[in-house]
């Protein structure tokens, strides 16, 4: 093994970097884009970097909020969420929906979006999306850190109990990825990338 010459540091010390490393290594990541109602029917929808999927059976997707926001609290409040997919086409539309906003404007009118009613739940999906997931709130869990000191910072954990998805993405009875063009969450600001088919390589597992 060739020996690297490794840029060390402590989080809690700080990183020293012009941008904090941690999302950029930690990438690309699927994006949350996450719609929610409150009990009073005020819809919102907002994107997420930390998001991914957590469990086969049943189906159990997540995100975490770094501070206790509209999506969070409304989850909590009515226990349904949709999680739609971010492509390239509508990447500026979800950029949009990260705006800091009063809680009852609607991120849907803002981003120009049509607001879909679904089957299961009463949040609507972005109609736009080619994917769109109806999920049940499972958990909501407060985050801590090794020393069990609570982080503000909560991870909302929903199970997928319907999904849309566009019948142009699917080919032979399989989805295809690259097909909707995905985009994914890197590190900075602002920086992602799109998922092509021109950049994917096949390894099937050893077993």
């Amino acid at each position: 093994m060739t020996e690297k010459d490794l840029y060390y540091y402590e989080p809690k010390n700080g990183h020293g970097l012009k941008h904090d490393p941690f999302n950029a290594i930690i990438a690309p990541r699927p994006i949350g884009w996450i719609s929610s109602r409150d009990g009073k029917g005020n819809v919102n929808l907002a994107p997420y970097s930390f998001f991914n999927g957590f469990c086969y059976t049943p189906p159990i997707i997540g995100f975490s909020s770094t501070a206790w926001k509209d999506s969070v609290a409304n989850i909590q409040e009515t226990g349904e969420f949709v999680w739609n997919l971010a492509t390239r086409h509508l990447a500026q539309q979800m950029n949009a929906t990260a705006a800091h906003v009063a809680h009852e404007v609607n991120e849907f009118g803002i981003a120009g979006l049509t607001a879909v009613p679904c089957k299961l739940v009463k949040v609507p999906r972005v109609g736009e999306s080619p994917v769109s997931f109806e999920c049940k709130l499972t958990q909501i869990v407060q985050l801590q850190g090794a020393d069990g000191r609570k982080a503000q910072a909560w991870l909302t954990l929903g199970e997928v109990v319907a999904v849309h998805i566009d019948k142009a993405m699917i080919k032979d009875g399989v989805y295809q990825t690259a097909l909707a063009h995905p985009i994914v969450r890197a590190g900075r600001r602002g920086d992602y990338f799109e998922i092509r088919q021109d950049a994917m390589f096949e390894m099937p597992r050893p077993d």
